[in-house]
């Protein structure tokens, strides 16, 4: 039990120095965007979060450790981006970025890793919504689409 407890402390200090301040300006951004801009931030959401599932369909793991498996793979790109300072003077650059970090905000959220940590909890759970808006509405246009032909 104090193993699960220090390693979700450990991942919500990590989390507050990588993704915090990047999940908050994208959905602060995103808040005050028109309509078309609103586009960009779901097609970019989506876009992060369909490159960070996981591979592998294995029907023995968990949703926890689905959630977990994929916020990893969101960290890793932030972390691996943010090294490489790719988005110092690209607003595009910027929102991918920020877009994985929210992925990853999100999806720690489902894991349960911020139980302890009700500030993060809560932009964990705006982070959720922002993530299923933009996976929803990119399946009904991709599905729109498929009718269409």
């Amino acid at each position: 039990m104090f193993k699960w407890f220090n390693s979700n402390r450990q991942k919500t200090r990590q989390d507050r120095t990588y993704l915090e301040g990047r999940a908050r300006r994208l959905l602060q951004s995103y808040l005050a965007s028109n309509d078309e801009e609103k586009q960009r931030y779901y097609q970019a959401i989506a876009g992060a979060a369909a490159a960070c599932q996981p591979g592998v369909s294995d029907p023995s793991l968990d949703n926890e450790r689905l959630a977990g498996s994929t916020a990893e793979a969101a960290m890793k790109v932030v972390r691996r981006r943010t090294l490489r300072a790719i988005d110092e003077h690209d607003h595009l650059a910027l929102l991918i970025t920020d877009a994985y970090a929210t992925v990853a905000v999100a999806y720690r959220r489902a894991a349960a890793v911020y139980t302890a940590d009700k500030e993060m909890e809560r932009l964990g759970t705006a982070a959720v919504h922002l993530v299923t808006i933009a996976n929803s509405l990119m399946n009904a246009e991709s599905q729109q689409r498929e009718t269409e032909r």
